[in-house]
């Protein structure tokens, strides 16, 4: 077990701890490993970013929690902790009227396709209550009553959207719709997997308004899943950059997107379009993502890499601590840094003109 692994294995305090977690499918080409060997602890309170490109295993993880993992997906090894009253509870071992409980009343998922999610033939209202009903509530009045309250939050007309159809709303709503459920129950832990995903750029500002209001008024622990840096830098306490199935560094908000030491989230952050300076070409990082049923060897990120020696070909690094709360999976963080230190310098002299 690495440094980092120790740390998160003894942070006793937080709500939620993932603990050396690797997660693999079962597909006709052979054994897919999705997510290898990730640990992470989620304080109260703070909103953690996992940001990667597709197939980096964000979602796996994510639907791991909960479990609502595919049936040809499963977790091999690791272990997935709550905290509740004070008490650890293996997530991983929950029977089945165990597993309603905790799901939704005490940790939600907003899932990534809006439409998807919802019964296409039930009114919204019948599926609220259906939700209230299947965790124990039984008084119809007071559930519409707070469904209501909270179709108001999130900035809709509740009235009405409360007894439509899924397919009378616009993405953006259905969106909201999925928000407001889940908060139904009032739980302690809140998934967002791409919760902008598919939408205009109008109701993504909608959406990211609405997430800033919940960080502030401190309702949960919230998990955002994303590809976008730009939001995940707006409503993040912490980001974690996966890339194959691995978190390969973590670190506060400022640290990380400002002062990045992993060479593939400097390169997630040169890749954002700005849109004040001169013109330039857009950056992209070269190469593809890893096959997953052919890794290659070493760091993984090793053949895209720039900063690649023969030691990273043979020898995959751990995370390691590179600034205050802030680790890296990189041989040469050091040279990342510096890197990193002479283009801020950079573009600080040439926005002072």
């Amino acid at each position: 077990m690495n440094t980092y692994a120790k740390l998160v294995a003894n942070d006793k305090k937080a709500p939620l701890r993932i603990e050396d977690v690797s997660i693999n499918y079962r597909t006709i080409k052979g054994s897919v490993q999705a997510v290898r060997g990730i640990s992470l602890a989620l304080q109260a309170g703070e909103s953690l970013a996992l940001i990667g490109e597709s197939g980096s295993g964000k979602s796996t993880l994510g639907l791991a929690i909960i479990r609502l993992l595919a049936k040809m997906a499963s977790v091999d090894q690791g272990q997935i902790i709550y905290q509740r009253e004070g008490k650890e509870v293996s997530v991983l071992d929950l029977d089945k009227e165990a597993l309603r409980q905790f799901r939704w009343s005490e940790c939600a998922m907003v899932f990534q396709s809006a439409l998807n999610a919802f019964n296409p033939v039930l009114r919204v209202w019948q599926q609220v209550w259906d939700t209230a009903k299947a965790h124990g509530w039984r008084d119809k009045k007071a559930v519409r009553k707070r469904a209501l309250e909270l179709l108001d939050f999130v900035q809709l007309d509740a009235e009405r959207v409360i007894d439509a159809y899924p397919h009378e709303l616009s993405g953006g709503m259905r969106q909201r719709v999925l928000i407001a459920i889940a908060l139904l129950l009032n739980p302690q832990i809140l998934i967002m997997d791409e919760p902008t995903t598919a939408l205009d750029i109008l109701t993504q500002r909608t959406i990211i308004q609405l997430l800033r209001k919940l960080k502030a008024e401190e309702r949960f622990t919230m998990i955002f899943i994303s590809h976008d840096l730009a939001i995940a830098a707006e409503l993040a306490d912490r980001i974690a950059t996966m890339y194959a199935g691995k978190v390969v560094e973590i670190g506060p908000m400022e640290s990380l997107f400002y002062s990045p030491r992993h060479p593939y989230t400097l390169g997630l952050i040169r890749a954002v379009p700005t849109v004040t300076g001169d013109f330039k070409e857009l950056f992209s990082i070269p190469g593809s993502p890893p096959d997953f049923i052919n890794m290659p060897s070493g760091c993984k990120f090793h053949p895209r890499c720039t900063y690649a020696t023969e030691k990273c070909q043979q020898s995959e690094p751990d995370l390691e601590e590179v600034g205050e709360r802030h680790y890296a999976a990189c041989w040469h963080w050091e040279r990342v840094r510096d890197d990193v230190a002479t283009w801020n310098e950079g573009r600080r002299m040439k926005a002072e003109g």
